[in-house]
């Protein structure tokens, strides 16, 4: 199965505001050193792999390599509910950039 495309797509969710969100984020780090976007790209990349892991603990219970279909069940679980939540964090970002662009100056 292909890798969630979010992370290269997002061109098309921001537009050509990318680049100075991009700009922004090195000067907003955290305690730790982390700007915004690396931590959504460190999210991303877990959805990705709780993705991947779920489409092999299914390809193993289809083929027969496993019997047990509680562990499928639940990584597809994982998996969904992660992907649930990249929806929606990425919504409340499209809706306050939404809202940042609405403002009058």
């Amino acid at each position: 199965m292909e890798d969630i495309t979010i992370k290269n797509n997002i061109n098309a969710v921001v537009g050509p505001g990318l680049d100075k969100l991009k700009d922004a984020g090195e000067a907003q780090k955290t305690a730790d050193g982390k700007t915004f976007a690396d931590t959504l790209s460190e999210s991303l990349a877990k959805v990705n792999s709780l993705q991947k892991e779920a489409d092999k603990a299914i390809e193993d219970l289809v083929s027969g390599n496993s019997q047990n279909i509680h562990e499928t069940m639940i990584a597809v679980n994982k998996a969904d509910l992660a992907f649930r939540m990249t929806m929606q964090v990425r919504n409340k970002i499209v809706e306050a950039y939404q809202e940042v662009m609405r403002l009058q100056i």
